[in-house]
């Protein structure tokens, strides 16, 4: 049974603040327009949220060492969540803003296809920008935005900040009923809330 130990997310934890961080502080606020943005992904394409109108667009903050990442994908839950935005039409950026944790172009594409992901676009953040943008804080950290550009959910992928591989595939997902809402034309009932996973950690503003 692949269970990622609970005493490896203990020893995260041990290495200090910088690694484990609960945070509910946003750049913007739920329910306010999402500021725009255009960033280019690995392939040298260019994705403006503005083009994006129309659009269900889901920010993905990742760091694919971080333990935390690691057990959403191997638990197979950030790729099913992948799954269902995909249904819905909606486009999904992954965004990597950490000075510790990027790889590169094509290590990228590796580290993707090995974890069969199922995205529009990665995003190699390498100035921080569009993180510091949307004040990112961990990896994982999630945001959805409404097709007309409303910033609908933001936070925690799910409310297992601490659960074991078994324990992420029967939590509840925040990003999957943000959509559901979103699909159903009603309001997402939790527009925030605090993200956990490892700290990004920025390096110099370009």
């Amino acid at each position: 049974m692949n269970i990622y130990p609970l005493r490896n997310l203990l020893a995260a934890v041990a290495l200090g603040a910088a690694w484990v961080v609960n945070v509910s502080s946003a750049a913007v606020a739920s329910g306010q327009p999402a500021p725009d943005f255009a960033v280019t992904d690995l392939a040298g394409k260019t994705h403006r949220l503005a083009d994006y109108r129309g659009r269900v667009v889901i920010l993905e903050w990742l760091n694919p060492g971080c333990p935390f990442v690691v057990r959403h994908y191997k638990s197979g839950n950030m790729q099913s969540t992948q799954k269902a935005a995909a249904a819905d039409g909606a486009v999904w950026l992954q965004v990597n803003s950490g000075s510790i944790g990027d790889l590169d172009a094509a290590k990228s594409v590796e580290w993707q296809t090995k974890q069969g992901v199922t995205a529009t676009a990665y995003i190699r953040d390498v100035t921080g920008k569009l993180g510091r943008l949307f004040d990112a804080k961990t990896t994982p950290h999630l945001f959805v935005i409404g097709k007309d550009g409303t910033l609908v959910y933001q936070g925690a992928i799910d409310d297992q900040p601490n659960a074991s591989v078994t324990n992420t595939t029967s939590a509840h997902n925040y990003v999957k009923a943000a959509l559901a809402a979103l699909r159903e034309g009603k309001p997402v009932e939790k527009a925030s809330t605090p993200s956990y996973g490892c700290g990004v950690k920025y390096g110099a503003e370009g």
